[in-house]
């Protein structure tokens, strides 16, 4: 019987890219089911996006530079070359687009495709013309996707993603659920392997 885990998760959190990639990479050694939903974490940013240094203001350029090498060394054990974006986006259009993957049968590929994006390739995942070309790299039809889009046809189950994860007392991204057992953060992959394995195991002790 395969493990299933419940991903809440935004694009532009960069340590919900390290934890994707770390649960993918543990897939094939424990048959894993991933279920990724998308939760919006900054609703206010502009629909535009803006510069990242406008976000938190205060902080120096010194300081913004370590917390993003440490980012990057995290990256790293996982095999993912990351850098900060220029522009932070709005999640809002990508998340809804991971819905119209997901009814296709392509979520994880795009989900993938998305991360990169914003953290490899700098990227605003926020435009519309953006995520319908990353759509279609892999292999999604641009033009449905943005019928989808204009539609706002996926708005409500993004409200109702929100609203599951609030019943289940998640407040920030990303939070694993492994059965009833939620993680918050990126977790290292060992330490991951270690906790599948003892929720494994308490499966196969209650058959």
């Amino acid at each position: 019987m395969a493990l299933r885990l419940v991903m809440f998760s935004d694009f532009i959190c960069p340590f919900c890219y390290i934890g994707f990639e770390t649960v993918r990479r543990l897939k094939p050694e424990f048959g894993l089911e991933i279920e990724w939903k998308g939760f919006q974490i900054h609703p206010e940013w502009p629909a535009v996006g803006m510069a990242a240094t406008e976000y938190r203001r205060g902080m120096d350029p010194q300081t913004r530079r370590m917390m993003w090498a440490r980012i990057a060394s995290l990256g790293e054990t996982v095999g993912l070359e990351m850098k900060s974006p220029d522009l932070l986006a709005n999640s809002l259009l990508a998340l809804e687009a991971a819905e119209f993957a997901k009814e296709h049968g392509r979520a994880e590929i795009f989900e993938e495709r998305v991360f990169r994006a914003y953290f490899s390739e700098n990227l605003n995942i926020g435009n519309q013309t953006v995520i319908a070309e990353l759509a279609g790299e892999v292999g999604l039809d641009p033009d449905e996707l943005n019928l989808a889009l204009e539609s706002n046809h996926y708005q409500k189950r993004l409200s109702d993603n929100t609203l599951a994860a609030r019943e289940r007392g998640v407040d920030g991204v990303p939070t694993f659920f492994v059965g009833d057992y939620p993680l918050v953060g990126a977790q290292s992959e060992e330490v991951m392997r270690q906790i599948l394995h003892r929720y494994a195991e308490k499966m196969a002790a209650a058959k």
